[in-house]
Parts: C-alpha cells; sequence; structure tokens
C-alpha cells in the first residue's frame, strides 16, 4: 500500500511549544496524537501520516516526556492486542493546543495578510 503523502505546509504561521532546546508539542505531534486518538494505534497513526512506526514511536515518546503526565499509553499486543491511545491528560493538552493554534493565528492574520505578499509563490514540482 502506498505511502499517504504527509500534508504539505501552506504559507502560514506554525505554532510550537518548546521545552527547552526540544519540541514538546507542534504540528506534526499534534497531528499525530490526533491520529492515535482516531485509530487507536500508533502504528496505524504511523501509516496515515506517511511515516514510519519507528519515527511515530519517538514523537509519543518525546511527547509523554516533555509533559508532567503520558499524553499516550499503550499496551503490548498479544491475545488481547495492543494498542494506543490518548490519555485523558493527553486529550486536554491537545485540546488546549488547538485552542493556543487558534488564538495564534487569529492574532496575527492581518499582519501576516500583509506578511504573505513578501513570501515567493509555492512551487508544486518542489
Amino acid at each position: 500500500m502506498p505511502k499517504k503523502p504527509r500534508r504539505q505546509p501552506d504559507h502560514g504561521p506554525r505554532l510550537r511549544v518548546l521545552l527547552g532546546a526540544s519540541i514538546a508539542i507542534g504540528p506534526g505531534k499534534a497531528e499525530l496524537l490526533d491520529a492515535i486518538g482516531r485509530t487507536g494505534s500508533i502504528s496505524a497513526a504511523a501509516r496515515e501520516m506517511g511515516m514510519s512506526y519507528r519515527r511515530a514511536w519517538l514523537l509519543v515518546e518525546a511527547a509523554n516526556a516533555a509533559f508532567v503526565e503520558p499524553l499516550v499509553s499503550t499496551a503490548t499486543g498479544g491475545s488481547g492486542g495492543g494498542g494506543a491511545h490518548l490519555t485523558d491528560f493527553g486529550r486536554i493538552v491537545l485540546d488546549r493546543y488547538r485552542r493556543m493554534e487558534y488564538h495564534a493565528s487569529a492574532a496575527v492574520a492581518a499582519e501576516f495578510a500583509e506578511f504573505k505578499t513578501l513570501l515567493r509563490p509555492l512551487d508544486d514540482t518542489a
């Protein structure tokens, strides 16, 4: 099965929350958390996003380590099956991040509309 291409970001501000030099949460981790919430699986979320399971697992580990409680809980496979799910805390973090994204975008919308005219057009062949 071919990988689903990752969404290409268009011109626009993107919110990232840093913890030291690391990104605690940003657009990619938020998208991964959403996908885990929908699919109940890190591997299914990774496939949906067109990334390797290892990359997704490392992002989940980094996100879990950045917060005071885990965002994702995992269960190993076996007769009952494995899987992953967002914890209640993970849902709170994701909801708050989405609200911050919305407010940040709204706060810079007028200024960014002017700034966007200074950027080159997106080249679909790149």
